[in-house]
């Protein structure tokens, strides 16, 4: 397994065999690759899992990081003898990088269902047909158990902790990450119910602050390594890496979604790596990682895309 900085270059497509797995998702319907299309609500039947060798190549959310590394990555290339590369980051600069080179990925899985948005319908060249729910986890505030902060946040309220002169606070880029942007609408939807209007910039500063603002893929460990009393984290990044953490009190969170893009180039491989997610070890795994398995919703056409990923009509 291959955690890489940048992605790989693409390797010739390897036909479907027709031992590929296939997920067989029960459906009340049927919707287009636009954007406004209807969305197909569908049941998975742990899909059996075949090996076929080669490579996957996943982008996926920055924030599953530990996740992909420890977990599903290994298990997925023990299940099925496909060796899996991931390259994590803020879903949305994902977007930027497969628009660039819509080969050199072959599944992307978004921290927020809108992160898919540019990448669907004609005037986004089809890059994705269709994606599919996979799990939530909601946004809290994970902090450092040996930060001189750390008995306050047990006993305070976090945004009240947070505005304490000195500490040190890490989060993710609005502009290229989703959980950026949860972490600003968290602190706009504080500051009505507590009617404080400037508590957003007496926590966060300036929205491009470099004192705060870093990698999604980096934040735990900086956390971990001491540069950070607390941060903005999913509860999946908190469970995984043994991070306290408090609730913030607003349902907002994560909602990860999958796809296997139409330009990939491994499209047997990426099928069996969406299957694998879908299977009762994957789902599993999941659960084990702190994600919550979501329902399968199918937003676009999942007909346009490769053989194998198939939906049994009710």
């Amino acid at each position: 397994m291959k955690l890489e900085s940048s992605p790989r270059r693409s390797k010739a497509a390897i036909a479907l065999s027709a031992a590929a797995s296939a997920i067989v998702l029960s459906a009340c319907g049927s919707g287009s690759a636009a954007s406004g299309s209807n969305n197909v609500t569908a049941t998975t039947s742990s899909p059996p899992i075949s090996s076929i060798g080669g490579t996957v190549r996943v982008a996926y959310a920055g924030s599953l990081v530990g996740a992909m590394v420890n977990d599903i990555g290994p298990a997925f290339e023990k299940a099925t003898g496909i060796s899996f590369s991931g390259v994590p980051g803020g879903s949305t600069g994902l977007v930027n990088q497969i628009k660039t080179a819509p080969s050199q990925f072959d599944v992307f899985i978004s921290a927020a269902k809108k992160a898919n948005d540019p990448l669907m319908g004609s005037a986004n060249g089809n890059l994705e047909n269709w994606y599919i729910t996979m799990g939530s986890s909601p946004l809290v505030v994970g902090y450092s158990p040996s930060s001189p902060f750390a008995s306050q946040f047990k006993s305070s309220k976090w945004y009240q902790v947070m505005q304490q002169p000195g500490i040190k606070i890490g989060r993710t880029d609005p502009a290229t990450d989703p959980k950026g942007a949860l972490t600003e609408k968290l602190l706009a939807q504080e500051a009505v119910a507590l009617s404080q209007p400037n508590l957003a910039t007496t926590i966060l500063g300036p929205v491009e602050n470099p004192a705060q603002v870093f990698p999604e893929q980096t934040l735990v460990a900086r956390l971990q390594a001491g540069q950070l009393d607390a941060g903005f984290f999913y509860t999946n990044e908190a469970v995984l890496a043994h991070i306290p953490y408090v609730s913030t009190g607003l349902d907002l969170g994560a909602s990860f979604t999958i796809s296997i893009l139409s330009s990939a180039a491994d499209k047997a491989q990426a099928v069996s790596f969406v299957n694998f997610i879908y299977s009762a070890a994957g789902q599993a795994l999941l659960k084990k990682v702190g994600v919550t398995p979501a329902p399968a919703i199918v937003t676009g056409n999942l007909a346009a895309g490769p053989a194998g990923v198939q939906i049994a009509q009710s």
